[in-house]
């Protein structure tokens, strides 16, 4: 079962601790209970609770200058005061400091259950209304299209995976293929058994972020660990707590990283920069690459440990050229959903000889490009049906025949030959051609401009 949530309790009589700590676990939460305030700042930050359920009078301290230090510091949780003291002047007080509710002893177990419920009901709704304004039409596609051997074999083994509820997942595919889509369906099968429990899906694209903001990114940090921390951050193996992490392009994050990374995944433990506790980690892990990791792990760019580990449950994604049975299906899915974003009913389907040269194509940039296409024939064109002359030129040019058509060729010789060189030696041919312009060397090889400049990097070739 998911955790409901993660709870802080506080309090220095042993039996309300124990009493309270397992009645909780009991309802679904994670907690932390202490009986004693030393540290205890440092603590709540390590464990990085939902709510803090903190008694008013502790040995030493009182709880509302705890109360009171948690809100200056600006650490980000909601506080429910116990008292003992059920006089009206108690609860203002704390709720004036910021306390979101206080408890009065001795406890009504019912009535601590509903308080906290309410708590992380709120936040719940706070979380998914943050997620769905981040969250594109695009991105929260949660489907796999397709009608091919290969994608009904995928479907079942996103059913068996997220059944399962393994928690590791590596997707490999070329860009573009879904991996993403894949991980959201396994992340919504996993979760729809208590659609009252939100659980987020958090993403980072490891090869995105510049070097010194991903390790922050990925582990958080406390305030005051280098000179730009002005607050606590929660990485996003926190955010993650409860739902699902996608680290995007696994293969290219640092090797650094890579051994921090393995650590966290074999421990389920996470510690910010500057952190001096570990924090309880609990999420499913979607790592996806474009990259062929095991030929990484023999140049040495890999490490083989960290390998093994996220390779326990793989899904490949194949390329959309390789299932061009599924291209027509695809191409109205999209053409259906763009017609009604864009309030553009009138735009109903794909001519036969359309359709020909969509399957025709490579598709590079596979069911991204697709959709791309798509969007964009919906949103420039108004005739009812899509023809030839609606699609780009790169589609109509040689890549992009109908089935039948001459297209240049290659003989393979007897000796065979490196595929690899032969792409990189046209892409730097194409550059020089076209005077190093990117787009006219994209137009030459009729392949799209993001999918040259992926291969340029790819090969060095900047």
């Amino acid at each position: 079962m998911k955790s409901r949530g993660k709870v802080f309790l506080l309090d220095d009589d042993e039996l309300i601790v124990s009493m309270l700590e397992r009645a909780l676990r009991g309802d679904g939460y994670d907690v932390r209970a202490e009986s004693d305030p030393e540290n205890v700042i440092d603590k709540i930050r390590s464990f990085s609770p939902d709510v803090v359920m903190l008694d008013i009078k502790l040995p030493g301290r009182s709880g509302i200058d705890i109360l009171g230090e948690i809100v200056a510091q600006g650490i980000s949780v909601q506080v429910v005061m116990l008292t003992s003291d059920d006089t009206a002047e108690t609860a203002v007080k704390a709720m004036k400091v910021g306390a979101v509710d206080y408890l009065t002893k001795p406890f009504n177990l019912d009535e601590v259950k509903i308080v906290l419920g309410q708590i992380v009901e709120r936040r719940n709704l706070r979380e998914e209304v943050e997620y769905l304004r981040k969250v594109s039409p695009a991105q929260d596609q949660r489907e796999i299209i397709g009608n091919t051997n290969v994608i009904h074999k995928l479907r079942a083994r996103c059913e068996k995976l997220s059944d399962a509820e393994v928690p590791i997942v590596l997707i490999t595919g070329e860009s573009g293929t879904g991996k993403e889509i894949f991980a959201r369906c396994m992340h919504d099968r996993m979760h729809r058994k208590d659609p009252s429990v939100f659980a987020p899906f958090v993403g980072i694209n490891c090869a995105a972020l510049p070097e010194q903001l991903i390790e922050s990114e990925l582990f958080g940090h406390d305030k005051g660990a280098f000179t730009d921390a002005k607050t606590d951050k929660k990485g996003v193996f926190e955010q993650a707590y409860g739902g699902s992490l996608l680290l995007d392009e696994i293969g290219e994050m640092r090797q650094d990283l890579q051994s921090k990374l393995l650590r966290v995944l074999e421990e389920r433990k996470v510690r910010r920069i500057g952190g001096k506790e570990d924090i309880p980690f609990d999420a499913t892990v979607f790592a996806t690459t474009n990259r062929d990791l095991e030929a990484a792990v023999e140049k040495g760019e890999f490490r083989v440990d960290l390998f093994y580990r996220l390779n326990a449950f793989s899904v490949h994604l194949p390329p959309l050229r390789e299932r061009k049975e599924d291209i027509p299906l695809m191409a109205r899915h999209f053409l259906e959903e763009y017609s009604k974003k864009y309030a553009k009913p009138g735009i109903t389907d794909f001519s036969a000889e359309a359709l020909e040269y969509l399957v025709a194509y490579r598709w590079p940039g596979n069911c991204r490009e697709l959709r791309n296409v798509v969007e964009r024939i919906v949103v420039l064109e108004n005739d009812r049906i899509v023809l030839p002359e609606h699609l780009p030129a790169e589609i109509l040019s040689g890549r992009g025949r109908p089935a039948g058509q001459a297209a240049p060729g290659i003989t393979i010789p007897d000796v065979g030959l490196s595929l690899e060189e032969i792409e990189k030696n046209l892409i730097r041919q194409a550059l020089e051609k076209a005077g190093n312009n990117k787009t006219a060397a994209a137009r030459l090889l009729g392949i799209t401009y993001d999918s040259l400049r992926y291969q340029v990097k790819k090969f060095g070739l900047e």
